[in-house]
């Protein structure tokens, strides 16, 4: 008697079998598009029916594009698997021989194992270098993969034995290479810094929007250069590999393409051991509108494919976690007959034809070259959507049983000789075996089919990648008119400095000669900052244009986007303003065109929420301004503890070419970014600027004279004391008729301070007898910067005259105390006190902020002008110049109250 259930699931093989026949039958005779409209008929029917089908953003474990479908290759794949295993070869020689030289210097191997393949099929066929018509690709290459890139420069003839042989070597004689990819080590190889953190997709993203940004503006020829980002699927974890997606299909960035390198591992173990990591890949992508291409399967699988009209073996992949595919990787044939399709008799029989050793060698598709080969070039053609690719491999592919997809894989510098010896064997690589113990480098004749071959197909798409190649025209030097006004003072007007930068923004961008090159970027906080009016200046971009009537269209400073619109206004994303920066500040060397970015943003969320990519645009040698407005932890009056900035200043002391500047006055800030902008772009300088402005507003002074020099170079005297007989400030007279008392302070204040520091002065002066020097400190990093050069500089030159440092020759004719208050933590100005002829008192911000009013957050922090006074009065105590009740009697006179809490741990 037949078994129920066996009968039930026959007939369902039959219906089922009977329905994928109709369905072959419509897209044999009718098209995709009809079977398309069939389906979603069948679903609507389905639905009205009373069930909803599951919602599922996935399609079934196999390859995206069936082998019928695949383009024929058009290269010689014999002499490309020979120049694939030649990369291999040196690649691994290079970490292994470094870390013979010197236990553990490090370096991978694994992820590049797996991922050459990849590489190999897009530097032989797509990876386009720039060409006459300024067409180009630009390729963010996964760091980690980058001795598999130098391998490659090293076959092309464009990197030395001796580079290789000094890989995480760069202080040797000869030269070396950097671990991974650094503009800032290798300014003419390396483009872009990459390696984990996500940094290199978010830039991608951003750098494939700023160049049709650029072409939609007019400033550069509209190409079919394309933009790739090579990652790996451990790496999709960080929140910036995936967090900017959405914006690339919003903008159908149909140049941009990503290569996720789906070899299931990361660091310490599988990626998603009990999950699988391309399915959820392809959910998060096609969910955001993304073109997904998944390369899972070589072409050893596809008469089993093929054979699977029940659709059996494809359920039984999809079946299969991740962690247990790793499993597959590293047993035997005969296990992974048993264990994968052993579930099956039906699935027995699939592969009843292929020995254990056939089973074993079965390749993934991302080790495939003609399935790879296809995913790409229908990446290249596909319009509309940006494109990833979704490639399976193993790591450490050919590193045999030490290393072949092993969870301690990412980590390993070094393989046996037996290892090596079948590493060697299996790639073909003409070594004998009384020299493999060394690992030496191998490249071929320049006149043999691999060399060849390789200089052909580079030379067919444009010369080398990578290859940072700077041709940019310098600009010429901005003229003076443009920021006279600023220095003028604003004659009983009160102005913030965020309103002085917005205002000069304005102006600039109607310069005719920079103009066009400036790009206004700002996070969701244009009103916050008064920059409204640039909407209807020059517009917001949008690559749509505006398709929509503004609900404040009959204002005047309404909300205006346009297709050629200059501001980037980003969203809610600190995190995407600052790749647009960056996209922006290296347009000079990756397009030839001068664009100076303008990124305002609070200050709270710039340095310490995206310091990742501060540093790597330094690293990228990136030129621009970084504006931290309402900076300063009083100066933002309401918001508290996480909107107050304390210490972004500090946070830009360890980038050795970020510029940092913190100015009081309208004329400062002229003088630095007019003196900006000749640095990095009438001279060159690789240096890039962070610069806080304030949204207080208070009278702006005229320029006291030549300042000029002190501005830049960190300090200058503001205003000399009214009382003593010393040095005067341009402009001011001596007032004889005020008896000296001797004493004397010098007050430095900066910023949001200043103004508190010029009134704790006239208090000194007026109620105390202490005549005071005021002082402008515009940058503690130039100062500090200054005194170590000096510092250096002597330790290295005993018998030549010693340098002295700026501070040191700007307080050497002071008298008196020395007070430093500005509106960040004390470690600010304490970090140049060593350079001051007495002891500094620091006043600053240490500790959380509060919501409260300036006057009462100032008070807190004892940074107001009472506690200047009161630490310039207790000061000369220490020196003897005044007694203990002096002091005592000032502190009840200006209201302080001594056993108030300590703001930095309260």
């Amino acid at each position: 008697m037949n078994n129920p259930e066996q009968t039930k699931d026959g007939l369902e093989v039959l219906e089922t079998r009977e329905w994928l026949d109709s369905l072959d039958y419509v897209l044999q005779n009718s098209g995709p598009e009809r079977a398309g409209r069939l389906l979603q008929q069948l679903e609507l029917h389905t639905s009205r029916a009373g069930y909803r089908m599951p919602f599922s953003a996935t399609t079934p474990y196999q390859n995206t594009i069936p082998s019928a479908k695949q383009p024929p290759f058009p290269g010689s794949q014999e002499i490309e698997r020979n120049i694939k295993s030649l990369v291999r070869w040196n690649a691994l020689a290079m970490v292994m021989r470094a870390n013979k030289r010197e236990e553990g210097i490090g370096g991978h191997i694994s992820t590049f194992a797996s991922a050459a393949t990849l590489y190999e099929i897009a530097f032989n066929h797509f990876f386009r270098a720039r060409t006459p018509d300024g067409d180009r690709d630009m390729v963010y290459f996964q760091g980690h993969a980058a001795p598999g890139i130098y391998s490659r420069a090293f076959l092309e003839g464009r990197i030395s034995a001796k580079q290789l042989e000094n890989f995480r070597h760069e202080l040797a004689e000869g030269g070396g290479l950097s671990s991974y990819p650094h503009p800032w080590l290798m300014p003419n190889f390396w483009e872009f810094p990459t390696v984990s953190m996500g940094l290199g997709p978010i830039q991608a993203i951003y750098q494939a929007r700023f160049n049709r940004y650029l072409e939609n503006r007019g400033l550069k020829k509209c190409t079919q250069g394309k933009v790739w980002a090579f990652l790996g699927d451990g790496e999709t974890d960080e929140p910036e590999s995936l967090g900017a997606i959405n914006l690339a299909s919003r903008e159908k960035l149909d140049n941009l393409i990503f290569v996720v390198n789906c070899n299931l591992q990361r660091l310490d173990g599988p990626v998603r051991g009990n999950g699988k990591i391309i399915q959820e890949l392809e959910a998060s992508f096609r969910g955001a509108g993304w073109n997904v291409l998944k390369v899972i399967w070589g072409g050893d699988w596809d008469p089993i494919i093929a054979k699977d009209r029940d659709g059996l073996l494809v359920k039984r992949m999809g079946e299969i976690t991740d962690g247990q595919f790793q499993k597959y990787f590293v047993e035997s044939g005969a296990y992974f007959r048993q264990n994968f399709f052993g579930t099956d008799p039906r699935l027995l029989r699939m592969v009843e034809h292929l020995s254990d050793d056939q089973l074993a060698r079965m390749r993934l598709g991302g080790h495939d070259p003609i399935k790879v080969y296809a995913a790409m070039k229908a990446a290249t053609e596909h319009v509309g959507q940006p494109t990833v690719i979704l490639a399976k491999t193993i790591k450490g592919y050919g590193l045999g049983e030490s290393g072949e997809g092993k969870n301690i894989t990412h980590q390993q510098k070094k393989i046996n000789d037996e290892e090596l010896k079948l590493f060697r064997s299996r790639f073909g690589i003409p070594i004998p075996d009384e020299q493999l113990h060394d690992a030496p480098f191998y490249r071929p004749s320049d006149d043999s089919a691999e060399i060849r071959y390789m200089q052909e197909r580079r030379k067919a798409l444009g010369g080398y990648m990578p290859s940072r190649d700077v041709q940019v025209e310098r600009l010429k030097p901005v003229g003076e008119e443009l920021f006279e006004e600023f220095y003028k003072g604003t004659e009983g007007r009160r102005v913030s400095t965020t309103m002085v930068i917005v205002r000069m923004i304005a102006k600039m961008v109607r310069d005719p000669q920079i103009g066009k090159l400036i790009v206004p970027i700002v996070p969701d906080e244009a009103r916050t900052f008064g920059m409204e009016a640039l909407f209807r200046q020059v517009g917001i971009y949008s690559s749509v244009g505006q398709l929509y009537e503004p609900v404040d269209m009959d204002t005047l400073l309404y909300y205006k986007e346009a297709k050629d619109g200059q501001i980037l206004e980003e969203g809610i994303t600190e995190a995407g303003s600052m790749s647009s920066f960056i996209a922006a500040g290296t347009a000079y060397a990756n397009h030839a065109i001068n664009t100076i970015p303008f990124f305002i943003y609070y200050s709270m969320f710039g340095l310490q929420r995206v310091g990742d990519l501060v540093w790597a645009a330094g690293d990228l040698r990136a030129h621009g301004f970084l504006f931290g407005g309402t900076a300063g932890r009083t100066t933002l009056a309401g918001e508290g503890l996480q909107h107050q900035d304390g210490h972004s200043h500090l946070l830009a002391y360890p980038v050795p070419n970020l510029i940092a500047y913190d100015p009081a006055f309208a004329y400062e800030l002229a003088i630095i970014v007019q003196d900006g902008i000749r640095r990095m772009y009438v001279d060159g300088e690789d240096i890039f600027y962070y610069v806080t402005v304030m949204n207080e507003q208070w009278e702006q002074p005229e320029k006291p004279g030549d300042v000029r020099e002190g501005v830049l170079k960190g300090m200058y005297r503001f205003r000399a004391s009214q009382k003593n007989d010393g040095q005067k400030s341009d402009g001011q007279k001596k007032d004889t008729k005020k008896k000296d008392s001797g004493l004397r302070a010098n007050l430095l204040g900066s910023g949001a301070i200043m103004l508190e520091v010029i009134k704790a002065a006239d208090i000194l002066e007026e109620k105390y007898g202490v005549a005071c020097d005021v002082w402008s400190v515009t940058s503690y990093k130039e100062l500090y910067k200054d005194g170590n050069a000096c510092e250096r500089w002597n330790m290295l030159h005993p018998g030549e005259t010693q340098r002295v440092p700026y501070v040191a020759q700007q307080l050497k004719d002071s008298q008196g105390v020395l007070v430093a208050a500005s509106d960040y933590v004390k470690a600010l100005p304490e970090s140049i006190s060593q350079w001051m002829p007495r002891p500094l008192i620091a006043l600053g911000t240490d500790g959380f902020g509060r919501s409260e009013g300036r006057r009462q957050l100032r008070d807190f922090f004892e940074v107001d002008a009472k506690h200047i006074v009161l630490a310039a009065l207790s000061g000369l105590m220490r020196d003897g110049k005044l007694k203990s009740a002096d002091v005592q009697k000032a502190i009840k006179e200006l209201g302080i109250n001594p056993e108030k809490s300590d703001p930095f741990v309260s």
